[in-house]
């Protein structure tokens, strides 16, 4: 979208000491096009307080609110409760240096975190809504010897998997129930689905004016095949991604998974890919954004020049996929 003449001012993203996927890739993007995070879960359901220092650790079944049960998933696959307590540990010691609540530290933190325009603390009016306490952000600062010593504590933490967002796109889902069932009553497909022609055939069509003008789809399935058709990054009409190798590297990759996804398959049951680049000088980025979402697979592929048709296309990506079972 960047490179698309969407003007983005602010990603709102969850961010925390206790999930800090924020603070790599997407930090360095968003200093280098002035893009501010706006950061949520800062406060992790609540866990990042006085309640839950030297606490017993819950069970789901304790837990009494949708925020806690999504939290109590981030701090279990950030490596279980006694890490997470070296965590609350360093956050009180600096609490009680400073003379301010955990969640002062917490949030003040993440907000001194380069590229944070601003955190967002979540509130049950009427309830714990502890306005009175998150005006005092602004009274004061972290000191050195608070910012190393809960460095030191996230250091002891695994690193949350995937990337930003991925907590709602794949598994392990980070929500209150584990899956996306409090969201949806059935995952919908990224693209349509029509049977046939012919027995255990399905197609996929994402909509682009060539599909229609050309006559074919975006994707087949035969059988445990999922064939993707050479994909530009377009969306209707317009190119995603400018004249960024990498942005549309990106967004043919999201199609292609998308397109797969609609046919009951995902990006890990991709075998082979073809890649066809408009000029060797966009090589070396369309291959690092293969490697980068593929390269977990070492899927079979070919790089080749090729003259692409159309104005503005950089890159044209094709899949294979086998889906067992």
């Amino acid at each position: 979208l960047l490179d698309s003449d969407v003007p983005i001012v602010s990603n709102q993203i969850c961010y925390s000491l206790l999930d800090q996927r924020a603070a790599g890739a997407m930090t360095e993007l968003c200093l280098e096009r002035g893009v501010k995070i706006l950061a949520f879960g800062t406060l992790a359901g609540g866990f990042l307080t006085e309640r839950w220092l030297g606490a017993d650790e819950p069970s789901m079944e304790e837990l009494t609110t949708w925020s806690q049960m999504k939290y109590k998933r981030f701090i279990d696959v950030a490596g279980g409760w006694a890490p997470f307590q070296g965590v609350l540990e360093a956050v009180s010691a600096a609490s009680r240096r400073l003379d301010v609540s955990m969640a002062n530290v917490a949030c003040r933190y993440i907000l001194e975190s380069p590229a944070v325009g601003g955190v967002i603390v979540g509130a049950r009016l009427g309830r714990s809504a502890h306005i009175g306490d998150t005006l005092g952000l602004f009274d004061f600062e972290l000191d050195d010897r608070s910012r190393a010593a809960i460095q030191g504590g996230v250091a002891g933490l695994d690193p949350v998997p995937g990337d930003c967002g991925d907590e709602y796109r794949r598994p392990p889902f980070l929500t209150a129930a584990g899956d996306l069932s409090d969201h949806f009553e059935a995952m919908p497909s990224p693209y349509p689905v029509e049977e046939g022609p012919g027995p255990r055939r399905s197609r996929a069509s994402s909509g682009t004016v060539w599909e229609d003008l050309a006559g074919f789809s975006r994707a087949i399935r035969k059988g445990d095949r999922i064939f993707v058709s050479g994909t530009t990054a377009t969306h209707r009409d317009r190119i995603i991604g400018g004249d960024d190798p990498t942005s549309q590297a990106n967004f043919c990759l999201d199609k292609i998974e998308g397109a797969i996804q609609s046919l009951g398959g995902s990006l890990d049951d991709i075998v082979r890919t073809r890649i066809y680049v408009a000029e060797p000088a966009v090589a070396e980025a369309v291959s690092r954004v293969h490697g980068a979402r593929l390269g977990h697979l070492r899927p079979a592929n070919t790089l080749v020049q090729a003259g692409l048709i159309g104005d503005g296309y950089l890159v044209e990506m094709e899949a294979e996929a086998v889906v067992d079972g």
